[in-house]
Formats: structure tokens, C-alpha cells, sequence
């Protein structure tokens, strides 16, 4: 069932990442602390959790864009 899940969360966040260009993504992750990571080993290298991190950010500033407008 853990699997499963973790699985699911895995292509929802590959789905969200080829929405957003590498500079936004790169932004993200400077904003939750992975760009060392990612500049290092790639976005393959970044854990999970953080993984989770960076697309609850990113609705974050999407619903704060919306917002504005």
C-alpha cells in the first residue's frame, strides 16, 4: 500500500516538474534548500520528501500569483 502511494506521489511530482522550466524548478529549490543538491547530482539526487517540498512551494506561489492578479 506504501509503495503504491510513494509511487502515485513519484508521477504526480514528475508530472508538475515538466510543467515548470529548469529556472523555476532551480528558484524552488533554492527557496527549500536542494539547489546544492541539484547542481551536484541532478534532481534525480533530491530525496523524496524534498521532492514534495518543492511542488507544495510551488502551488504556494502559484496560489499567491493568482491572488494578485
Amino acid at each position: 500500500m506504501v509503495g503504491r502511494f510513494l509511487q502515485t506521489l513519484t508521477v504526480g511530482v514528475v508530472k508538475v516538474a515538466k510543467l515548470m522550466s529548469e529556472e523555476t524548478k532551480l528558484k524552488l529549490g533554492e527557496r527549500i534548500g536542494v539547489a546544492q543538491i541539484v547542481r551536484q547530482e541532478g534532481w534525480g539526487g533530491v530525496p523524496a520528501r524534498q521532492c514534495g517540498m518543492l511542488v507544495k512551494e510551488a502551488i504556494r506561489v502559484a496560489e499567491q500569483q493568482m491572488q494578485r492578479r
